[in-house]
């Protein structure tokens, strides 16, 4: 077989009919997922829970809230850890294009788009969807629920060191800088002086003194490569017979993994009791109580 070399050279048509466009067969997991979501109403239960959060008759065009959670999905999916990837992703992809319902002459929400809608809806309605589909999952046989792997990472967040601001008094972290060095007889501190000042002060991330004015739920945090950022923990609770995700925590940065595992074990143990709708659950339920009430005191020894 030869190779063709006058593939490369071929000049583009200036029209082409979308019949004669090539099509992608689909991606088999994708496929299957619209017809579970078909099957058991997602699109219809979504639109009824997130009505009000859209306009009756003003406004502009939006994101239907089943196209909106399927990105959602889509980023969990495809690994993508920002808006704009699930983005370009989507209007790339004739497999996701085909799982969010949208032809080639329409183009898929953007970045923005999806941003104004997830600020739009609260976290309740969105953890709604999310027992939502763990209830789906348990009909469809794919949720055991019997042994659950807790996970954490470390998330940095959207807000700078150099704004974070005393607690105290609200006061910048240089202006604080600047009155320690007037105070150790250094009337107009060089940026130098402020550098050396702050190298060896003890004690200079406490996470007691400082906070971010617009992120207070950020906290001082070591990430994984050494460095010192305002950060969000999250904990995942996986269902580690089907690898499905029973419970979502986020916890304080600079937490360490024994004082934090606790709300996220009793929040999946809140979750499963929900799903499953057993006889049982309300007693459970009554034990997951207990578990908040004794986790405060660290009266508590977590077995496999």
């Amino acid at each position: 077989m030869s190779m063709d070399s006058r593939a490369t050279d071929e000049q583009g048509e200036m029209w082409i009919a979308t019949s004669q466009l090539a099509r992608s067969p689909g991606h088999p997991f994708y496929q299957k997922l619209n017809q579970v979501f078909a099957r058991h109403g997602f699109d219809r239960f979504v639109e009824g829970i997130c009505g009000r959060f859209y306009a009756r008759r003003l406004g502009r065009p939006s994101v239907p809230p089943g196209v909106y959670f399927r990105m959602l999905m889509v980023g969990y999916f495809e690994g993508l850890s920002s808006e704009r990837g699930i983005d370009w992703r989507c209007a790339d992809s004739l497999t996701l294009r085909e799982f969010l319902g949208y032809s080639l002459k329409k183009q898929t929400p953007d970045h923005s788009t999806i941003s104004r809608t997830r600020a739009r809806i609260d976290v309740e309605t969105h953890k709604e969807v999310f027992t939502w589909v763990l209830k789906v999952l348990a009909q469809e046989g794919l949720l055991r629920g019997e042994t659950i792997g807790i996970d954490a990472t470390t998330l940095e967040a959207n807000a700078a060191m150099r704004t974070i601001v005393r607690r105290d008094t609200g006061e910048g972290y240089q202006e604080f800088l600047i009155g320690l060095a007037k105070a150790s007889g250094i009337p107009t501190p060089t940026r130098e002086e402020l550098a050396r000042l702050d190298k060896d002060r003890p004690g200079k991330a406490s996470n007691d003194q400082w906070k971010h004015p617009h992120d207070p739920d950020a906290r001082i945090a070591k990430m994984k490569d050494g460095t010192t950022h305002m950060a969000h923990k999250v904990e995942h609770a996986v269902d580690m017979d089907t690898q499905a995700v029973v419970a979502l925590t986020v916890q304080e940065a600079d937490k360490g993994d024994t004082s934090t595992i606790y709300e996220t074990v009793a929040e999946a143990a809140e979750n499963l009791c929900e799903v499953r709708q057993a006889p049982e659950a309300s007693s459970q339920l009554a034990e997951v109580s207990v578990f908040r009430s004794l986790r405060r005191t660290r009266d508590i020894t977590l077995t496999r």
